[in-house]
C-alpha cells in the first residue's frame, strides 16, 4: 500500500520561504517522478513542479521558475519543495503525487491523472 504524507506547511508573509517534505512507503520510490500540485479554494488542481526518478531532470510551471525547487533524497524515500519569496497567489494545500509509470517523466503541464498516488495535502497561506 502506497503511502504519501506531505509535511511543512503553515502561515507565512509574503517574500517569506517554506520547504515542504513528502515521505513515501510501498513502492521503491527511487523508480518514480514525483510531483507537487497545488489546489486554491475553488480551482482546479495545478501542476507546480516534477522531478524525474533520478532528480536529474525537473520542470516548473512558470509561475513559480526561479523562486521553487524541487528535489529528492532517493535513500530517504522523500521529495521537497522549497519555496522562496511566496506570494500571496501561492496560497493553496499542496499535495505531492507520485508518477503511475516507473522511469517515466511527464513534460508539462502534466495531468493529476498522470500521478497514481496522493498524499494528504498539506496548507501554505501566504499573507500579504
Amino acid at each position: 500500500q502506497v503511502q504519501l504524507i506531505e509535511s511543512g506547511g503553515g502561515l507565512v508573509q509574503a517574500g517569506d520561504s517554506l520547504r515542504l517534505s513528502c515521505a513515501a512507503s510501498g513502492r521503491t520510490f527511487s523508480m518514480y517522478a514525483m510531483a507537487w500540485f497545488r489546489q486554491a479554494p475553488g480551482k482546479e488542481r495545478e501542476f507546480v513542479a516534477t522531478l524525474s526518478s533520478t532528480g536529474g531532470t525537473t520542470y516548473y510551471a512558470n509561475s513559480v521558475k526561479g523562486r521553487f525547487t524541487i528535489s529528492r533524497d532517493n535513500a530517504k524515500n522523500t521529495v521537497y519543495l522549497q519555496m522562496n519569496n511566496l506570494k500571496p497567489e501561492d496560497t493553496a494545500v499542496y499535495y505531492c503525487g507520485q508518477h503511475r509509470l516507473a522511469y517515466t517523466i511527464t513534460t508539462p503541464p502534466p495531468k493529476p491523472s498522470e500521478y497514481a498516488y496522493w498524499g494528504q495535502g498539506t496548507q501554505v497561506t501566504v499573507s500579504s
